[in-house]
């Protein structure tokens, strides 16, 4: 074995991408390494994107991950977190640590379970709340929560997925969860969907929308629009005038960061063309990451 690599239980979730990007692509279906890291800095992206792999598929030459480079819960700046450690029960989803400014934390959506992880996730300040975006991220929710003491949220549209939530969002307006917090329900990936919105500044899109890297742009993934892309499309018009932010945070698809004026012009962009686009089949392979 002569170098890193990526082996065959790859789901192609992006993940590993989106943290590594120069040094892993996609070929054939699933991530591979394009090349050995040049210096200590690549070695810790190739590092944080193998310890965020919900497969666990990408391995370095000695076979053994450095556990002291695991750099999860990571700082993306000074107000948010990316928790890593993804999970194969949430398909891969990327999941986010919230400080507040009380020295709590929310977590929004949910790594994969582990006792050990949650004590790192606890660190930064204790987490009141586990806020779920969806039904397909529901699969830790509640261990996560009762390990916090935490309280679980979930819009009704997706109820069954998590029906011993203890805090259930209802209908279509916003409301205040916390300070600074906002939930912004956006059905159309799911009838429960929704967006949290923190500070005027971060967006926890779920996946309803994300940064695609192949675009350059906000693109919703209306190839695996569950409930209706119509839907989505009207949740879109209703939210882009109330919704301001820099951060979009989604669970997959790319991270990005702009000024909020720049946000609100590519959201309002997004809102026209998601109107213009009609049901088609289910197919993983057409997203555009």
């Amino acid at each position: 074995m002569d170098g890193w690599y990526v082996d065959d239980r790859c789901v192609n979730c992006d993940a590993a991408r989106q943290l590594a990007p120069g040094l892993i692509g996609e070929a054939d279906g699933r991530s591979r390494v394009l090349r050995p890291p040049h210096d200590d800095a690549e070695a810790r992206r190739l590092h944080a994107a193998a310890f965020a792999c919900p497969t666990r598929s990408i391995h370095p030459p000695s076979g053994r991950l450095d556990q002291a480079l695991d750099p999860f819960p990571m700082a993306l700046d000074d107000g948010v977190l990316l928790c890593g450690h993804n999970s194969r029960h949430t398909a891969g989803a990327n999941s986010y640590l919230l400080p507040r400014p009380s020295g709590t934390a929310m977590m929004i959506d949910t790594p994969r379970w582990s006792r050990t992880l949650a004590e790192r996730y606890a660190a930064p300040g204790r987490v009141t709340d586990v806020l779920l975006t969806h039904r397909d991220h529901a699969a830790h929710g509640r261990r996560y929560a009762d390990h916090f003491g935490a309280r679980l949220w979930i819009h009704e549209g997706d109820l069954d997925a998590a029906p011993d939530a203890d805090h259930v969002i209802r209908g279509l307006e916003p409301a205040e969860i916390g300070d600074g917090v906002t939930v912004h329900p956006l059905p159309g990936h799911t009838s429960g969907s929704v967006l949290y919105l923190a500070d005027d500044r971060y967006c926890f899109s779920g996946d309803s929308f994300y940064w695609s890297r192949t675009t350059g742009d906000l693109e919703v993934a209306d190839s695996v629009t569950w409930y209706s892309i119509q839907e989505l499309a009207a949740s879109l018009a209703r939210t882009v005038g109330r919704a301001r932010f820099e951060w979009v945070l989604p669970g997959h698809g790319d991270r990005h960061r702009l000024t909020a004026d720049e946000m609100s012009r590519r959201l309002q962009a997004l809102a026209e063309r998601t109107r213009l686009l009609r049901p088609r089949p289910i197919d993983f392979t057409a997203v555009r990451w």
